[in-house]
């Protein structure tokens, strides 16, 4: 294949792996910044203890994260195909397991961060009659938002990653190309391409990430 022919192929599979990582970047920092929330506010020592709500939080989260992505993508294909009407191979169904993946994967980073946050701060807040939803939204996700971010970050890496392994399945992305035309052709200059754009939009994310972070650890 020549330069002409590749790269073509390198813009609409980098597109591809961008929506993957963005749409579904976004779903898990909804979801996983809830899950975090509730496994700080559920805690015995927290604002709203409950013990067994916890546990099987804290279990589903354990479970989530401990599960090999690629086993996850083979293991959910049926509920895949629920969500999205019968259909298990594209850009747009492999949202459904990169969401599912990232969602304890970023939730254990959440309250990670929230945890360390000052009890006096929280204590403070609470001595002067804030609720629980101004304790939550005003000190605890206002005072963690540089570790909030920093562990977004990490994540949608993580989910780069996690599309690049999608690829395998009929994913796209550039783990479907580095697959499809760099090793099955023995195209290698596909293949490094692929790897350093991937290489490239992790170094651009984490970039952006400890920027956001430390200017918001200043405020």
């Amino acid at each position: 294949m020549t330069w002409a022919e590749i790269w073509p192929l390198l813009r609409q599979a980098t597109v591809e792996t961008l929506y993957m990582a963005g749409v579904s970047a976004a779903l898990t920092a909804a979801f996983g910044l809830l899950v975090g929330v509730l496994l700080v506010l559920t805690d015995r020592r927290g604002l709203l203890p409950q013990p067994l709500l916890n546990k099987v939080l804290g279990l589903v989260v354990n479970i989530g994260r401990s599960l090999p992505f690629l086993i996850l993508m083979v293991a959910i294909i049926p509920f895949t195909k629920l969500v999205t009407g019968g259909v298990s191979i594209g850009t747009t169904p492999f949202l459904v397991p990169l969401t599912i993946g990232g969602i304890p994967f970023y939730a254990r980073l959440v309250e990670i961060a929230l945890r360390e946050v000052e009890p006096g701060v929280v204590a403070a807040a609470t001595a002067m009659g804030a609720t629980r939803r101004e304790i939550v939204t005003k000190v605890l996700l206002r005072e963690a938002r540089p570790g909030l971010v920093s562990g977004l970050s990490v994540t949608v890496i993580a989910l780069i990653g996690y599309t690049a392994m999608a690829g395998a399945l009929g994913g796209g992305g550039l783990g479907y190309l580095a697959i499809s035309h760099g090793y099955e052709r023995f195209e290698g200059r596909v293949m490094l391409a692929t790897v350093l754009l991937l290489i490239v939009i992790v170094l651009a994310v984490q970039a952006v990430g400890d920027l956001v972070a430390r200017r918001l650890s200043h405020k």
